[in-house]
């Protein structure tokens, strides 16, 4: 800790969260941190706006297989103690039979998606992660692979609170700390291996409760599936249902009820810039995001597209991400978190 009481981390304990190398360059880089809170909402900010495909694919290759040693690319003997600690449980729950069917799920999943079965294992067994691998499996490869980062997230807020945790007891026993903050920072622990801290806010939460965003609440990206590649240079564009009645109509209602929110392009990486300010709460209502696809691609059947979706009140403190898949022949969508 510094002299005004922030936690330091260093950039190999953060290796050791996420191996991701930027991912740990970039949290060393804005060191010091208030407290764990404070940590975890840069990680996210870091790993989902700002690390690219290479630095997620880095990170995943960090990993074991369930149920096997440490991979040989795990780059600290800490990040290897602490895989080896989460696996503890499917471990211990392991038949030879379940060892083995779950080695050829994860030979299958690996060969299918070209990385490794990812899940936070913490407290499964190894029944409960084959059922999981099993359902995650006919998963298309993009959308695996942002589930891939998601549980990678979940690993990293697990290992950042262990990180805490074990610094607040240091602390504390040199007498730098009070013992209360090792025996927050330890519930702080219980609550994120228990997986009861969460983005999203029940109804009857006050809005003090919520933690402070660190992006926009609606976001979005593009991936050319066609090419392999994000789709960069895509002029975005984010609008609210204005209208007399609560919502439009299908097959359509009058295009001047839709005010503009915001308007970006994709990057290279293919997010957009933000497309609104960030709040702690985005209002409820009719919101519509279009993509000028056929500037993009000339040749594309969709001139353009547009995906309309409702956020209602009880989701209002919650992140929007919605991303646009262009395939040859037409584009899905799905809502991220």
């Amino acid at each position: 800790m510094d002299s005004a009481g922030r936690w330091v981390l260093k950039e190999d304990d953060l290796l050791a969260c996420c191996g991701s190398t930027k991912f740990a360059k970039q949290m060393a880089a804005i060191s010091p941190f208030t407290d764990l809170h404070h940590a975890v909402q840069a990680a996210k900010d870091i790993w989902f706006n700002k690390v690219d495909v290479n630095g997620w694919l880095e990170a995943f290759s960090a990993h074991p297989q369930i149920g096997q040693s440490p991979s040989s690319s795990i780059t600290t003997d800490t990040s290897a103690q602490w895989s080896k600690g989460e696996q503890s449980t499917a471990i211990a729950t392991a038949t030879s039979t379940t060892l083995q069917e779950l080695t050829e799920w994860n030979a299958k999943y690996k060969q299918k998606f070209g990385f490794v079965f990812l899940i936070c294992a913490s407290g499964r067994s190894t029944a409960e992660i084959l059922v999981e691998l099993k359902r995650r499996y006919p998963n298309r490869p993009v959308i695996e692979f942002e589930t891939a980062a998601q549980e990678q997230m979940k690993i990293t807020e697990l290992r950042l609170a262990k990180l805490f945790s074990a610094n607040s007891s240091t602390a504390a026993a040199i007498g730098d700390q009070p013992a209360s903050v090792a025996m927050k920072a330890h519930d702080r622990l219980n609550m994120i291996n228990a997986h009861l801290i969460s983005a999203n806010v029940t109804p009857g939460e006050s809005k003090s409760q919520v933690p402070k965003r660190n992006r926009p609440p609606i976001t979005t990206h593009v991936l050319d599936m066609a090419r392999g590649l994000p789709g960069a240079g895509i002029d975005v564009q984010l609008e609210t249902w204005r209208g007399p009645e609560p919502c439009p109509q299908f097959p359509g209602s009058d295009s001047s009820c839709w005010t503009l929110v915001g308007s970006g392009k994709t990057d290279n990486d293919g997010r957009s810039n933000p497309l609104m300010n960030i709040v702690d709460a985005v209002s409820p209502g009719i919101y519509r995001i279009s993509f000028n696809t056929g500037k993009y691609n000339p040749s594309c059947f969709f001139p353009f597209v547009s995906i309309v979706f409702q956020i209602t009140e009880s989701q209002k403190f919650e992140h929007f991400h919605v991303p646009l898949l262009l395939a040859p022949f037409g584009f899905s969508t799905y809502r991220g978190s």
